[in-house]
């Protein structure tokens, strides 16, 4: 019996190995590097590269749409005075799994899901109702997989570190770089 197939959106590289290796045997994965949340053009360069190597080392295809920032802050910008993983965290994550869910059905996945929960400061309590919701308009399915547990972070970070990976210290908007300042 053939495996179902699963687009799973790719926030970074990093972030993509452990649930990468946890699901591959389950499942016939492709990538979904959405991330038009990531700030300055560098920092985009330097995390879709990392991805593009690791899912390449994976045989793995990486889907790479286009990407607007324009758009994202236009939607975004309202809320830059919100506390991390705030209204405007959760809006970020509306965005990116609303067009991983839209790809999915256009193209035929059965189900997706997203590489988001792998973070400690991110949280499955607000991206798994958001993804439920989008999932409903697309009727297409959303594995809900909290990543994070079961040392899944630590795991990710293993496995990142033994690839010589770039590892980010923001999440990407120039909104969270700000505070890092």
């Amino acid at each position: 019996m053939p495996k179902s197939r699963l687009l799973m959106h790719v926030c970074c590289g990093p972030c993509a190995t452990h649930p990468l290796q946890l699901l591959k045997s389950s499942f016939s994965i492709e990538g979904f590097f959405y991330n038009p949340n990531i700030f300055p053009d560098d920092e985009f360069s330097k995390r879709l590269k990392t991805t593009q190597s690791y899912f390449q080392k994976q045989n793995t295809l990486l889907i790479v749409p286009k990407q607007s920032y324009t758009i994202w802050h236009g939607n975004l910008s309202k809320y830059a005075e919100e506390p991390e993983g705030g209204r405007r965290c959760a809006e970020c994550f509306r965005l990116r799994l609303y067009k991983t869910a839209e790809f999915a059905a256009s193209h035929g996945y059965d189900i997706f899901t997203s590489t988001l929960t792998v973070g400690p400061n991110k949280s499955a309590g607000v991206i798994f109702p958001i993804a439920r919701e989008i999932a409903a308009i697309f009727s297409v399915k959303f594995l809900e997989m909290d990543f994070k547990k079961k040392d899944g972070f630590k795991e990710s970070c293993r496995l990142s570190k033994a690839e010589e990976m770039y590892r980010q210290n923001y999440c990407g908007c120039e909104f969270s770089i700000r505070r890092q300042s």
